[in-house]
């Protein structure tokens, strides 16, 4: 083959790679459905098209950002230096818990490991502490039921580190991914498997119940490292609620005019209107509302009751951001505000109030032609 040749075959194949993507780009492009935003914003167009109404687009609320680590990270009190050397001297398992705590690697502990050692501490005090009365030594057993009494008590700053202290959940909440895709590639069995067995375990320990397997736990933050579900839905939780308030005002608008049927018989107008409630707003729009609450309640509600047993010791500007972004249970919180307070406005309740205008909005325009949905 000649120069010429392959330089020809060279050529053609790169013209049909070229084509290919550009075609894959091009059909994107005019597909707006694929996306939560331009989805959104061209259901809103539409709706605004078929009642001959101007939409006007809102700015979302700006999105609850986890406060920082050095924000959330409580301080761990330690045991006296004097007990801990003292308890060191005995040849129980507690001598070997006290010797990994003081080495070098112990004194680094990431949380969850450090909340592993509690807990081994704990274990191992006790034994110890049953030896000493079976052999009687006092002091010993005065230096172990402090060290125990005083591990207890500080047990939930070490479950809260290890579980919202630690960098990994910084990722899952992460606002800078997004939206919550309106095809998700990956499903969230696995994260929100994970969230409520984690949330199982917390509870069993501020209960009291320390024999529980935490073997997992890791594997749980890393996935959180590699995940941005949460941060995700939360944007486009405060999308949508945006855009449905967006469409319900020209909804509203329309009502004000002259009914869109008179003597509430249909015409040419409200079936392109109907037409579009079916095709785009039930075809398209609903399942992605449906795919936002269902992550909401396999993943965001165990969340958000790992966060809720451990309000005793949460910091105040985590309480503030769970306030905002935390599905919260009803009748607590979950109250729509107006624009004025967006910032203290919980975003799945105004979400579900959003919804909820929405779907009234549509019930009285198409009530207008005998349309109403159910009816």
């Amino acid at each position: 083959m000649t120069m010429t040749q392959t330089s020809e075959v060279f050529d053609k194949r790169s013209v049909s790679v070229f084509s290919v993507v550009f075609a894959a780009i091009f059909l994107t492009a005019c597909n707006p459905f694929g996306e939560a935003r331009p989805m959104m914003d061209e259901y809103v167009e539409r709706l605004g098209r078929v009642l001959e109404t101007d939409p006007q687009f809102s700015e979302p609320a700006p999105a609850p950002i986890l406060p920082r680590r050095r924000e959330r990270v409580l301080d761990m009190p330690e045991l006296e230096l004097g007990m801990l050397d003292f308890l060191s001297l005995y040849g129980c398992d507690l001598q070997f818990v006290v010797g990994e705590k003081n080495s070098i690697m112990g004194k680094v502990m990431q949380p969850l490991n450090r909340l592993r050692y509690e807990l081994r501490f704990i274990a191992s005090a006790e034994r110890c502490l049953q030896s000493s009365i079976d052999d009687g030594d006092e002091e010993l057993q005065d230096t172990l039921r402090q060290a125990i009494s005083s591990k207890r008590e500080n047990l939930p700053i070490a479950l809260w580190n290890a579980t919202w202290g630690v960098e990994e959940v910084e990722s899952l909440f992460t606002t800078s991914k997004g939206f919550y895709p309106v095809i998700a590639k990956s499903p969230l069995s696995d994260l929100a498997r994970e969230a409520v067995q984690l949330e199982r375990a917390a509870r069993g320990l501020l209960n009291g119940e320390l024999e529980q397997n935490l073997d997992f736990a890791g594997a749980v933050q890393q996935r959180w490292q590699a995940e941005y579900r949460a941060g995700q839905l939360i944007n486009s939780a405060l999308l949508v609620a945006a855009r449905l308030n967006d469409g319900t005002e020209v909804i509203e608008r329309r009502l004000a005019q002259r009914p869109l049927c008179l003597n509430g018989k249909p015409n040419n107008q409200s079936t392109i209107v109907q037409g579009m409630f079916f095709s785009i707003y039930i075809g398209k729009v609903q399942p992605y509302l449906a795919d936002l609450h269902r992550a909401r309640i396999e993943l965001l509600e165990p969340l958000a009751q790992l966060a809720q047993i451990q309000t005793a010791v949460m910091p105040q500007s985590f309480q503030r951001w769970q306030a905002r972004a935390l599905p919260v249970e009803p009748g607590v919180g979950n109250v729509h505000v107006e624009s004025a307070d967006a910032e203290r406005a919980n975003v799945w309740g105004d979400l579900d109030q959003a919804v909820a205008d929405h779907t009234r909005g549509w019930q009285q325009l198409l009530e207008q032609c005998g349309l109403r949905p159910g009816a």
